[in-house]
């Protein structure tokens, strides 16, 4: 995995509720949507609700009042059993993993405009090998003013203790402990629509801090050479066509700037890129939405291989029933690399979500992810494939139960191949909330 993917995946670990979207769930994705405001009228795509926002009156938490604001207070207790914790070829160690994750959001209850802050943190204590323990918090807000009804303006931050997992393709294998860092990002971000046509602009900037490893015989592995910051601008302009359909175009161009070069012999990663997309969003009927893009990316490195080539994203939901929804995506992009000798890699996933409301408070999950990385400058390539099923049970509108199960394969090949492994999970989560 790459740093990015890796920072992506602890963070969304943090911010998620229980496991396939259990008890007031809210995905990043929707949260963006709501901090930016999405227009209704002709870019609309609300004919039918996913079974995971599908709105649950009699088991979404009501809130402690605070004025114009609502604090919604919760606590997830999650049981693991890890049959592989280092994510290793050989030799693999099971452990049982318990972890206590408290949240409190703050939302607003103003007709116009938006605010919403959190504090959430993640502890994880292992029974056999207490060198993986971590303690991982995060806090930031999110806010939306509304400028005009075809207008506004969104802002947001975050700041993040996290934890690399040991399956991430750029941890050192040979660290005693997991390498910990900090994740600091911010947004901003502005849209109109007047009549058929809507434009938006949004600026990132990504900051990534790692903590240096040992071995267990104290030897530094030094992690200068990964710190970095990111800042990415991206402009867009859709046209509807219809009320069900728009075409669009989407322009994004990133800077990567790394603040040491790190080790003797390892080259700063240094670089400039953009990326250029076309597509289509639509809804047919109730009975699917999505968006497809597909394009051109390149990345110039100062010291590397430069990287270039197809670029394509894509998402569409299917609503079979009112009671189960299927989600499609997929993605290939050019990604960070953390191994010696090469910038970076051209990343190709797909994956498949299956959610099916048993009843309106027994939800059923399964997913299936695949992703290949091809490296630059060295001879590797990885493969991975994950598959999960899960189960949820909303009790009541202050408790939820979710069992699930998982794996994850990794095979790589090459003159600088890395490790093949497996891992397959089980958890149960507690969830309680106010």
């Amino acid at each position: 995995m790459s740093f990015l993917k890796t920072s992506v995946a602890a963070v969304a670990a943090l911010s998620a509720a229980a496991p396939g979207g259990a008890v007031q769930a809210q995905s990043a994705e929707s949260a963006v949507s709501r901090a930016q405001g999405q227009s209704a009228d002709l870019f609309a795509r609300d004919r039918n609700i996913s079974v995971r926002e599908r709105p649950r009156p009699d088991y979404e938490a009501l809130g402690v009042p605070m004025g114009v604001f609502s604090a919604f207070p919760r606590v997830e207790i999650e049981a693991e059993q890890n049959d592989n914790v280092f994510a290793v070829a050989t030799g693999e160690d099971s452990d049982l993993i318990w972890r206590v994750k408290p949240e409190l959001a703050l939302e607003s209850g103003w007709s116009r405009h938006s605010l919403r802050a959190y504090a959430r943190a993640a502890i994880s204590r292992y029974s056999d090998f207490s060198d993986e323990n971590s303690e991982d918090w995060g806090t930031g807000a999110a806010g939306r003013i509304d400028i005009t009804r075809a207008a506004n303006l969104a802002l947001g931050a975050d700041y993040a203790r996290l934890t690399e997992p040991r399956t991430s393709s750029s941890a050192p294998a040979a660290a005693a402990e997991p390498v910990r860092y900090d994740l600091a990002q911010a947004f901003a971000a502005g849209t109109r629509v007047s009549g058929r046509l809507k434009l938006g602009v949004r600026a990132d900037l990504r900051s990534f801090d790692y903590d240096d490893a040992f071995t267990a015989g104290g030897v530094e592995i030094d992690q200068d050479s990964r710190d970095r910051t990111i800042t990415s601008l991206s402009g867009r302009g859709d046209y509807a066509l219809s009320p069900a359909t728009a075409v669009f175009g989407q322009l994004t161009a990133n800077k990567r700037n790394y603040d040491d070069a790190g080790a003797p012999g390892v080259l700063s990663r240094d670089s400039d890129g953009y990326e250029v997309l076309g597509g289509v969003n639509f809804e047919i009927g109730a009975v699917s939405r999505g968006e497809i893009a597909a394009g051109y990316v390149s990345q110039d490195f100062d010291n590397y291989d430069n990287i270039d080539g197809f670029a394509a994203r894509g998402l569409l939901e299917w609503f079979p029933t009112q009671m189960t929804t299927v989600t499609l995506t997929g993605a290939r992009a050019v990604e960070d690399s953390g191994i010696a000798f090469s910038g970076g890699y051209m990343s190709s996933s797909a994956g498949v979500r299956v959610d099916h409301e048993l009843r309106r408070n027994v939800i059923l999950s399964a997913n299936a992810t695949v992703a290949r990385d091809e490296y630059e400058g060295i001879d590797r390539e990885d493969e991975r494939v994950g598959v999960s099923v899960s189960g949820t049970w909303l009790v009541n509108r202050r408790a939820g139960v979710t069992v699930a199960a998982s794996r994850f394969d990794q095979s790589s090949k090459g003159a600088d191949s890395g490790a093949d492994f497996d891992v397959n999970r089980l958890t149960v989560t507690l969830v309680t909330q106010f």
